[in-house]
């Protein structure tokens, strides 16, 4: 029968042994600290060129659509704050709640839509993801009363007859060509609030509340919820 003795620590290699566990559990949470913060601590704006008007072409599909289909749209007028695009005409899938809590909405309509995309519907087909969701909102009259809010996803003009809902809440809609300014940022934003300082920002940016719709804007994500770096965000006000 062999017995094994424990070697005793020396206090030199006791301290050793503390200091390394600590560097350890440092690296932890700072990498969950990055994690947390995902893109706003790596992303970079993208640049924006300005054309002469008679220079302006349709954009091909930005690197940000992640490979999926996503509307065409040309650049009108840019500066460092937002882009004014021009969208043609698109074909989307639609369902809308109301409520106060922008998150749990979320969650509840993107089920709805990724169950129709997914064969809940007419034809039981199933139909790419494309980018981006889309969430139309108008604000509520206080924190505390409810705001309405329209999720979409796109119809890829290669879906070239989009079969109709079963679900009733479920909606298809067509939008003819329209132009947005557009901020774009990068992080999570899961909560109302954050997306509400990135559309004060835009407000300032533009300096004119004339040029487009004030009783609502939209959110777009372009993004997996499972995607860490380098995630891509925007808010569109619509122009008059």
């Amino acid at each position: 029968m062999l017995t094994v003795r424990k070697r005793r620590q020396s206090p030199k290699q006791r301290h050793r042994d503390i200091y390394c566990s600590m560097l350890i559990k440092l690296a932890v949470v700072l990498l969950m600290a990055v994690i947390c913060q995902g893109e706003k601590l790596f992303y970079k704006p993208r640049m924006i060129k300005v054309l002469p008007s008679n220079e302006i072409e349709p954009q091909k599909k930005p690197d940000f659509c992640n490979k999926l289909d996503c509307p065409e749209y040309k650049v009108i007028e840019s500066s460092s704050g937002y882009e004014l695009r021009e969208y043609t005409a698109t074909h989307w899938v639609s369902t809308a709640l109301a409520g106060i809590d922008y998150s749990k909405a979320s969650s509840e309509m993107f089920m709805k839509l990724f169950a129709y995309i997914q064969g809940k519907n007419a034809k039981k087909e199933k139909i790419a993801m494309t980018a981006p969701v889309l969430i139309r909102l108008i604000p509520g009259q206080g924190p505390a009363c409810e705001s309405n809010f329209t999720m979409s996803f796109f119809m890829s003009n290669k879906v070239a007859d989009p079969p109709a809902p079963t679900d009733s809440t479920v909606t298809l809609k067509s939008a003819p060509t329209f132009r947005a300014y557009v901020r774009q940022f990068g992080g999570y934003y899961r909560k109302i609030e954050d997306w509400i300082k990135e559309a004060q920002e835009l407000i300032k940016s533009i300096n004119d509340p004339s040029k487009y719709h004030t009783e609502f804007y939209f959110t777009a994500g372009y993004d997996s919820p499972f995607r860490i770096f380098n995630r891509h965000n925007e808010i569109w006000f619509i122009s008059k």
